[in-house]
C-alpha cells in the first residue's frame, strides 16, 4: 500500500533520546515532534525503535543481464529493500559486460521500473573488463544512467598506464574509479588465505601482499592525477596501513569492506564448503580485528556488501571449481551490528555513518545518506535491535542461495524501509 503521508510513531532518530513521531510527506520529512496523522496516513508504530538514514551498497552484483539464473534486478533488489537499503550500485560484471551505455541505461531503466531502491550501474573501466583499451566512460557518465561510478571489479585494472589513463579521465568526469586491488601474477592458482591452515588443507595460498601493492600503486597514481580512488573489499591488515599513509599525504580514496571479512575467518576453510569461497579470501582473525578497527576510526569508510549470488551449478562443486561470492544484502545490517555495535566500536550513528552517509558521498548521491531532519527525502529505515533472527537461505529474496551465515543467530531486524516516503518493505515483506 503505498500513501502520499506516512506517519512514522514512537521512533529514536540514530538511536538517541527520547522516541518521537516523524511525519513523511510528498517523499520528504514533514515534521518531527508530535505532528497529527492526516487523514488516509499510513501508520508505523514504531515502539522505540531506531530511524536510520536508508542504507546504500557500493558493490552489488545483480546479475542481469546475462546471469538471470543467479539473479535478476527484481530479485536483487527486493534483497536490497529487505535489508534496509534505498540505493545500491551494479557491478559491471554482466554479460555482456556493462562497458557502454546501451547496457548501463538498460540497468537503470530496469530498476526504475521495479521500484524497490535506486539501482545505479557501475560501468566497466576497460572494454569486456580486459584491462587493455578504455571503455566509453564519458557516453555512460553523460547517459540516461549518469554513471557516477567505475570499476572493473572481478578483475583488477592491472595495467598502470591503463589505471593512470582512467584515473585522469575520470576527474574531467568527475567521477570515482573503484579498484578490484588484486595483483594477478601473484595469485595464480591461489585458493585460499596465504597461510598456516590453507598450507594445512593443501590449498595454494593467496597473499596479503597482491592486495596491498596495487593498493599503494593506486594510491600514488590517483594522488598525481589528482583523481579520487576507492578500494573494494579491503581484506588485510597491511592494506590499512598503506590508506592511512596515502590519506595522510591527501590523497583522496576511499575504502569499504564486507561484512564477511569483518565476521568470517579462514577457519571456516576446513569444512571445504565452498560457501565459505570468496575474492578477496576469507582471512586471519587479526586480518578481521584490523578491519573492524579501520572502520571504526574511518581509516576504511564504509560497508559495502559485495552481494554475489551464484546458481547452485556454480557453488555446490568441489572448491577449485566453485565460483567466488557470498549473499550479502539482507544480512549485511546483522553482521555490523554483530561485529561493531556490540562490541562498542560504533554506535548507532556511526552505523548510520558506515552504511548510509559515507556510501552515498563517496558515490555522489545528493539524495541519499542525509540527515535525518525536516525538509530531508524521506529515504529511511527502521530498525528493531532487539530482536534476533536466524539465517535461512531458503527464506531470503535473492535467487540464490549462497549465504555463509546459514544457521546463525544475527541480532537486529528491518522493520520498514522507505525510498523517498514510500513503504518499500516492512515486517520482513515487501510493500
Amino acid at each position: 500500500m503505498t500513501t502520499s503521508s506516512v506517519l512514522l510513531r514512537q521512533v529514536r532518530p540514530y538511536g538517541t533520546g527520547e522516541p518521537v513521531d516523524v511525519l513523511i510527506a510528498d517523499g520528504v520529512i514533514a515534521e518531527i515532534g508530535r505532528p497529527d496523522a492526516p487523514a488516509g496516513a499510513e501508520v508505523i508504530d514504531g515502539d522505540g525503535q531506531i530511524l536510520l538514514p536508508g542504507f546504500v551498497d557500493l558493490h552489488t552484483h545483480l546479475r542481469e543481464p546475462g546471469r538471470e539464473d543467479a539473479e535478476t534486478i527484481e530479485t536483487g533488489s527486493a534483497a536490497a529493500a529487505l535489508g534496509g537499503y534505498t540505493a545500491v550500485f551494479a557491478m559491471a560484471n554482466t554479460d555482456p559486460v556493462a562497458d557502454n551505455a546501451v547496457i548501463t541505461d538498460y540497468v537503470w531503466r530496469r530498476g526504475q521500473e521495479v521500484g524497490l531502491v535506486d539501482v545505479h550501474p557501475v560501468g566497466a573501466v576497460t572494454v569486456g573488463l580486459a584491462g587493455e583499451r578504455l571503455a566509453e566512460m564519458g557516453t555512460m557518465a553523460n547517459s540516461a544512467a549518469r554513471v557516477r561510478m567505475f570499476s572493473d571489479d572481478g578483475h583488477c585494472v592491472f595495467d598502470p598506464l591503463v589505471m593512470r589513463r582512467a584515473l585522469e579521465y575520470s576527474t574531467a568526469l568527475g567521477v570515482v574509479v573503484a579498484q578490484h586491488a588484486e595483483d594477478p601474477r601473484l595469485t595464480v592458482g591461489a585458493q585460499a588465505h596465504e597461510g598456516e591452515r590453507a598450507a594445512r588443507l593443501g590449498y595454494p595460498g593467496w597473499p596479503a601482499s597482491a592486495e596491498e601493492s596495487i593498493v599503494a600503486r593506486d594510491c600514488v597514481l590517483a594522488r598525481h592525477a589528482g583523481a579520487r580512488l576507492h578500494i573494494c573489499h579491503v581484506s588485510a591488515a597491511g592494506t590499512v596501513d598503506v590508506l592511512r599513509w596515502a590519506k595522510e599525504l591527501g590523497t583522496a580514496v576511499s575504502a569499504e569492506v564486507t561484512p564477511h571479512h569483518l565476521l568470517l575467518t579462514d577457519e571456516r576453510l576446513s569444512t571445504f564448503d565452498p560457501v565459505n569461497k570468496v575474492n578477496p579470501p576469507l582471512r586471519s582473525e587479526a586480518d578481521v580485528q584490523r578491519m573492524r578497527q579501520a572502520l571504526a576510526d574511518g581509516v576504511i569508510d564504509c560497508v559495502a556488501t559485495d552481494h554475489a549470488p551464484h546458481a547452485p551449478q556454480d557453488k555446490d562443486c568441489e572448491w577449485a571449481a566453485a565460483r567466488p561470492g557470498m549473499l550479502g544484502l539482507q544480512t549485511a545490517l546483522s553482521v555490523v551490528v554483530e561485529t561493531m555495535v556490540r562490541p562498542g566500536l560504533l554506535d548507532w550513528r556511526g552505523v548510520a555513518r558506515v552504511l548510509s552517509e559515507r556510501p552515498a558521498q563517496i558515490a555522489g548521491l545528493p539524495d541519499q545518506g542525509r540527515p535525518l531532519a525536516e525538509g530531508e527525502p524521506a529515504n529511511l529505515v527502521l530498525v528493531d535491535p532487539d530482536t534476533e533472527w536466524t539465517v535461512q537461505g531458503s527464506e531470503l529474496a535473492s535467487r540464490a542461495r549462497n549465504t555463509p551465515y546459514e544457521g546463525l543467530r544475527l541480532p537486529a531486524v528491518v522493520s520498514a524501509t522507505l525510498l523517498r516516503g514510500r513503504i518499500t518493505s516492512r515486517e520482513g515483506k515487501l510493500v
